[in-house]
Parts: C-alpha cells; sequence; structure tokens
C-alpha cells in the first residue's frame, strides 16, 4: 500500500453528496469534517482479490455490478476478511453504483473502521467520469494573482500590469460593450489539466470592482447577471504597461510570446497604454485574432506569403515571476 502526498486543498465529502445526490449508509463522523485530497479514483476489484501493489488509499473507492459479483461467489468470512483488509487501509470514502445495497459484512467492518459508505443510482462508469471532472477542478493546483479576467468573444482574457494601469476601467468598457466579467483584482487560477488553465473570483470579491475616484461598484448590480460568469479558460494574457517611446514593440505579430502559468503556456500581449488609445477596442480585436490562431489562421504569415518574404517566428516563452 502507498499513500500519496496529501495535496495543497481538500474537497469535503458533504459537498461530494451534496453535488452527487448520493444517499449516506453510513458515516463515522460529520461529512463536513470527512476530507477528499485525491483527485483520482479506484475501482478495488484486485484488492477484493487480495493484489495491494500500487493501492492508493486516499481515493475514493467506487464498487459497481463488476465487484459485487465477484463477491458473489465468496462465503461469508471470505467477506468480511475482504472489507476489513480494505477498509482498514482508511480510505475516505466508498461509494456504491447502481442502487447496490450495503452488504451487512461491508457495514460492520466500515463502523469498525470507521469508513463512510455512500450510494447512488448512477451507473459506475457515468459516476467515475462526473467524479474526476468535478475533483479535477476543485482540488487542482491552483494560485491567486493580482490582475483581471474578463471573457470576451469566447475567448478568457487575463489582464495584467501595475497598479493604476487601467486594468479596471479598460474591463469596465468591455462590460458595457456586453462582454462579462470574471474576476476583478484578485484571479484565482486553477490548473484543471496539463494544457487548461480555468480562472475565477475569491467568493468574498465576486463580481466587485474598484474604480479610482468612484470606489468600489458590484458589476452584477449595476449591469445585470449576463455581465458576469463564475469561471472562464484563461486563452490569453494581455500586459498593459505605460507607453515607453525607447522600447521596440511588436508590431507584425510573428513571434510566438507566452507566458508559463503553472507549466501551462499561454499566448502573451503586451499592450502600451498611452493617451487616445481605445483599449478596450484593442482587446476585442486581440480576443478575435487569438482565436483565429487557434483555428490555423495567423494574419502576420498571411501577408509575409503574400509579399514573398520569410515567416520565420521566435518562440519566447516567459516563467510567471509574480508572487
Amino acid at each position: 500500500m502507498s499513500e500519496s502526498k496529501p495535496s495543497e486543498f481538500d474537497m469535503t465529502l458533504a459537498k461530494i453528496i451534496k453535488e452527487f445526490e448520493l444517499e449516506v449508509f453510513y458515516t463515522p463522523a460529520p461529512t463536513d469534517e470527512i476530507l477528499v485530497r485525491n483527485n483520482d479514483i479506484n475501482r478495488p476489484g484486485l484488492q477484493f482479490a487480495g493484489y495491494y501493489e500500487y493501492f492508493d488509499n486516499s481515493r475514493i473507492q467506487i464498487v459497481g455490478k463488476a465487484e459485487i459479483a465477484f463477491l458473489s461467489h465468496c462465503d461469508e468470512q471470505d467477506k468480511f476478511d475482504i472489507f476489513d483488509k480494505l477498509l482498514s487501509t482508511k480510505p475516505p470514502v466508498i461509494i456504491l453504483a447502481r442502487e447496490i445495497e450495503p452488504a451487512p459484512e461491508l457495514m460492520v467492518m466500515a463502523k469498525k473502521h470507521g469508513v463512510a459508505i455512500l450510494g447512488t443510482v448512477e451507473s459506475t462508469s457515468v459516476l467515475i467520469s462526473k467524479i474526476i471532472a468535478y475533483l479535477n477542478l476543485y482540488l487542482a493546483p491552483r494560485i491567486t494573482r493580482h490582475g483581471t479576467l474578463i471573457e470576451v468573444y469566447g475567448e478568457g482574457i487575463l489582464i495584467l500590469g501595475e497598479s493604476g494601469v487601467g486594468k479596471s476601467e479598460t474591463t469596465i468598457e468591455l462590460v458595457k460593450r456586453g462582454h462579462r466579467l470574471v474576476a476583478d483584482d484578485a484571479v484565482e487560477i486553477r490548473k484543471t489539466s496539463n494544457i487548461t488553465l480555468v480562472g475565477s473570483s475569491p467568493d468574498n470579491i465576486r463580481h466587485f470592482m474598484e474604480l479610482r475616484g468612484i470606489g468600489i461598484i458590484n458589476a452584477r448590480q449595476l449591469f445585470g447577471i449576463g455581465a458576469v460568469k463564475p469561471s472562464e479558460k484563461i486563452n490569453m494574457v494581455v500586459e498593459l504597461e505605460q507607453w515607453d517611446a525607447a522600447k521596440n514593440y511588436d508590431r507584425m505579430g510573428l513571434d510566438n510570446n507566452f507566458l508559463s502559468i503553472l507549466n501551462v503556456k499561454v499566448p502573451r500581449l503586451i499592450i502600451p497604454v498611452k493617451p487616445g488609445r481605445n483599449l478596450a477596442v484593442i482587446l476585442e480585436v486581440a480576443a478575435m485574432n487569438n482565436r483565429q490562431k487557434r483555428m490555423g489562421y495567423n494574419a502576420a504569415q498571411d501577408l509575409m506569403e503574400q509579399l514573398g518574404l520569410s515567416t520565420e517566428s521566435n518562440t519566447v516563452v516567459e516563467e510567471w515571476k509574480d508572487g
């Protein structure tokens, strides 16, 4: 048996029960005190047969028809022994799928070792896929950073920049133009897969924005429910900075510039800010252009090819340095 290292984040059994409408057969403690720390699932068929090498006791154990069919060939004492050995490893919970009723031997050992027993009407495969997707989101590695996240034409744009550069003002203009606010000031970023980052707002400041000279506003109350969104994938990063006449800004878009966040590469643009530039319109164009690139079309490369010029590009990946 090998125990996985506890993650930085936990999920309470109470939230899982509520999310999937699970039936509670037995819990040794209040369900909001029982923690799940592993986003993987195990079906204990091999363990029923006595094989425990590489077994991870921190995973949720799900029992389906196949495991029950195996147990039907065991006598009563064998069932006691099987459940005794499995539950002595202290898994967080055992879930019985397909309306399976818990065997008396299981309930005896659950109470002996203090392991929660739950049930559901869902099929085993459907339940596993749903729970894994749910845990992948809520147990994902995460960081919280200063910035603003907004959905523009379906693209999640993380806006970064020094305090006072105009992130919130640009965001409020985008919201007025029909786009949706996800988070302002603090963005909680989760790595939900090796290629996907999802951003959201901390619960206590969700929908609130700070505008210098005005103060705190609630975007949902001012602009309606259609102006906000609870979470969004981060498809690109836009860094706003004060215009520096001595700096050479990208004018072609041939180079591929990325920011690495939690080891996920995200396309990055650096946009200079100076009076007279309509940043909201610029970000709308940036969102549409980024979507075109993801679909395989690059306008800069197309122009260079039509002019008969080289389309060689450089790729720059910068690690996140903030915080």
